[in-house]
């Protein structure tokens, strides 16, 4: 019998003898990463109105809460704007993309990097919170996708991979806000960006491109930024660490603030020269984010711990601009009232010519 049943099945055709590999669902190819190219700049209320994300710090440091609509004043080119403002603080989930350099010298901070993981808890307290990360050398790559779960950001920090000598911070700027655009609205957007401070071996994004799709979007971006020299000496080195914190809202040395009717095209020249000075600095200010600079393990989590906090602390002002002039706009945010407070709110917007 069973050399019967033998010939039978030899007899039969491939797919007779074994039927339930027809049944198996076909084999998916992978998924394509979001590229940086595909989502459409888009502004978070509609494409005729601005969102100007601004934070109120009293002198101690502590937030100043309570302020109305009244009590701010806002400027776009010189010109007073009628606006709005949500008098709530800010407490959309967040949608936040880490975005770490593995090339060049970076490697020698990789352990700092590695204690991140628990600090994005503070960014991530809303149960509907994301995290995304992405690592970048002279090109980007796309280490986790969206998750709910910092765990796994944090076991993919415990294990980069050092890369070459590249820092592609434009390209990887261009393609995070890319990424973070194709988010749903009702999400706070936030890129972290941790990297030395100039490009090397960006390709495919020129500075004005970079500048004009953030100044189109309502992306926050918050800067930790190190020094290759600094770094190679921290191991040696004793006492006070070297820090500095630059907010946006301050003028910029060297880039002068525009005035109405003035011409739009110097401070987008001097902008983008100082990309090229400190690329970190001025997508921080332009976004109305915050910049930071460390050497130790310890002024490192210090700084992300307060710039997660201050990245929920702000008041939520929009406007229609009443300039229908294209290119790149100045905003000033300021109080009626002088509380001897600094206010950090972002630069700059960009407008396109066929917005009316």
């Amino acid at each position: 019998m069973r050399n019967i049943l033998l010939f039978f099945l030899m007899m039969q055709p491939a797919s007779a003898v074994i039927p339930w590999a027809q049944q198996l669902p076909p084999i998916e190819p992978p998924k394509p990463m979001p590229s940086a190219s595909r989502a459409a700049p888009s502004l978070r209320v509609t494409t005729t109105e601005v969102l100007v994300p601004t934070l109120v710090e009293e002198k101690g440091g502590g937030i100043l809460y309570g302020l109305k609509q009244s009590d701010f004043v806002l400027e776009d080119n010189g010109v007073p704007q009628k606006i709005r403002v949500q008098t709530e603080l800010d407490s959309a989930p967040v949608s936040l993309v880490v975005a770490v350099e593995e090339g060049a010298s970076s490697v020698l901070e990789f352990d700092k990097f590695a204690r991140l993981g628990p600090l994005l808890d503070v960014f991530l307290f809303d149960p509907r919170s994301q995290v995304a990360l992405v690592g970048f050398d002279s090109k980007q790559h796309l280490i986790q996708d969206f998750t709910r779960s910092s765990d796994a950001v944090e076991d993919d920090l415990r294990n980069l991979e050092p890369g070459n000598g590249g820092a592609a911070i434009l390209d990887t700027m261009n393609y995070a806000v890319a990424l973070e655009q194709e988010q749903p609205k009702e999400y706070r957007r936030v890129v972290l960006l941790i990297s030395e401070e100039r490009d090397h071996g960006s390709r495919h994004t020129k500075p004005v491109d970079l500048i004009k799709r953030i100044g189109e979007s309502d992306v926050l971006v918050l800067s930790v930024s190190f020094s290759p020299g600094l770094a190679e000496l921290a191991g040696g080195m004793h006492g006070p660490y070297y820090a500095q914190t630059s907010r946006a809202g301050t003028p910029t040395p060297g880039l002068p603030q525009q005035t109405a009717g003035g011409n739009l095209l110097a401070p987008l020249a001097m902008l983008v020269q100082a990309l090229r000075k400190n690329v970190t600095k001025e997508i921080a200010d332009l976004s109305g984010g915050e910049y930071m600079q460390f050497v130790t393990d310890k002024k490192f989590e210090a700084e992300v711990m307060r710039a997660a906090g201050d990245a929920r602390n702000r008041y939520l002002i929009t406007f229609s601009p009443s300039d229908p002039t294209p290119g790149l706009h100045t905003i000033r945010v300021r109080t009626v009232e002088d509380y001897g407070a600094r206010i950090v709110a972002r630069a700059n917007y960009w407008r396109d010519a066929g917005i009316h």
